[in-house]
């Protein structure tokens, strides 16, 4: 069987609820959350609404762009050769009567051109002087079509500018309204609601003996929101089976994301909480460092369920493998599972038998490794611009890496 086909083979077998995959390979397990769900309905929002959504169908101009012939400089529209007879004004928003051979007009940049206009003289390269009549004529050298933006030079009506599946950024919407759009056909966002587990965890001041302060609670949300997420919830549950149990039972949210509990510790209640909501295991664990205790599992209703492990940076690790590609499957957004390769300025040790995620930053000499890169710590990631993805056995000096992008908020 090729490569491909065994790829599509492991999708089947985890959107069908077949065999739970256990300690799968890492680009197996995401894949499989990008294949465990489908985009959400679509909706036509107004152009404020639909910031941080998805485009659910290809974006297509309404009107050509520019509508008109625009003059791209302050200066004076011009019709034949020079020298010319000067008069009148014309600003952005008004139109002007026809130019005949000969004769000039004020132009303001963004104007539209008056009709028999061959040019835009600009106004730093134009002489201007007084004929004895009172009239004005106008001197300078200006080739045909010069500073004019002519009807249709970004794109013609009907033209498709963007396709389906990006995200709705502010230049997005720009580009929506100056094609003449009101509103967008957009998917629904995929509602989230964050379960932060563990008796030890403080939500303000110090740490102290036994506790420690959830890092967790702040990291994540603005994530969500830039993978066209709405979080709907998020508040700590502590070490007790029912609580848990009845949290993810109660929850509207299309995915439940918790932060711990993902091991078999004394009071790691999970797995338990799952299987007493009705709920399938799609991925249990990943062969990945750190973050391999991570989990997703389908809910009874089409929810779903990611299971991050407790610690920060495994946490994250979590996130960016399971939680963002079933985000933006739901969301009916299109993004690379990584980025191009990119050379090693340093060695980068591997796992012998799993991936690992390992935070970079670039530098002149290629992908330089962060120091604090452990499960517990977020120091390294803090400086990171990227996580590189190192296979089993590691990189030396000089080879590539693939790089795994760092959520925007």
């Amino acid at each position: 069987m090729s490569r491909a086909a065994a790829e599509r083979a492991e999708e089947v077998r985890v959107t069908s609820g077949a065999p739970t995959l256990r300690g799968c390979p890492w680009p197996v397990a995401r894949r499989a959350a990008r294949a465990a769900a489908r985009p959400l309905p679509v909706e036509r929002v107004e152009l404020a609404a639909a910031a941080g959504r998805t485009l659910a169908e290809p974006l297509a101009a309404l009107t050509d762009l520019p509508a008109f012939d625009t003059s791209a400089m302050d200066g004076w529209a011009v019709a034949g050769p020079g020298p010319w007879r000067l008069s009148g004004r014309v600003l952005a928003g008004q139109a002007c009567a026809p130019l005949a051979d000969g004769a000039a007009v004020e132009i303001a940049t963004g104007a539209q051109l008056p009709p028999g206009a061959t040019g835009v003289l600009r106004r730093e390269h134009g002489v201007r002087t007084e004929l004895p009549d009172g009239a004005a004529q106008l001197r300078g050298e200006v080739a045909p079509g010069q500073d004019v933006r002519p009807r249709g030079q970004e794109c013609g009506r009907g033209e498709e500018l963007l396709p389906a599946g990006l995200p709705v950024t502010p230049a997005v919407l720009g580009l929506a309204a100056a094609a003449g759009h009101d509103r967008l056909a957009v998917h629904r966002r995929p509602t989230v609601e964050l379960l932060v587990l563990g008796d030890e965890l403080l939500v303000a001041g110090l740490p102290g003996p036994g506790r420690v302060r959830d890092a967790l609670g702040p990291l994540l949300p603005p994530w969500l929101a830039g993978a066209g997420a709405e979080l709907v919830g998020s508040r700590h549950v502590r070490d007790d089976f029912g609580l848990l149990r009845d949290a993810i039972r109660r929850s509207p949210a299309d995915l439940v994301l918790t932060t711990g509990g993902t091991a078999a510790g004394p009071v790691d209640y999970l797995h338990a909480a799952l299987e007493a909501t009705g709920g399938h295991p799609l991925v249990d664990g990943v062969a990945v460092r750190p973050g391999h205790p991570m989990l997703l599992a389908a809910l009874p209703g089409g929810r779903h369920l990611v299971g991050l492990p407790g610690n920060p940076l495994a946490a994250v690790a979590g996130t960016l493998t399971l939680a963002l590609p079933l985000l933006h499957a739901l969301s009916g957004r299109t993004v690379p599972a990584v980025g191009p390769a990119e050379p090693l300025a340093a060695a980068l040790p591997g796992h012998p038998v799993d991936t690992r995620l390992h935070p970079v930053r670039r530098t002149a000499a290629g992908l330089a490794p962060l120091p604090h890169d452990g499960p517990a710590m977020l120091r390294g990631l803090a400086r990171a611009e990227a996580l590189a993805v190192v296979p089993p056995g590691g990189l030396a000096a000089g080879e590539h890496a693939e790089v795994l992008a760092l959520p925007s908020a």
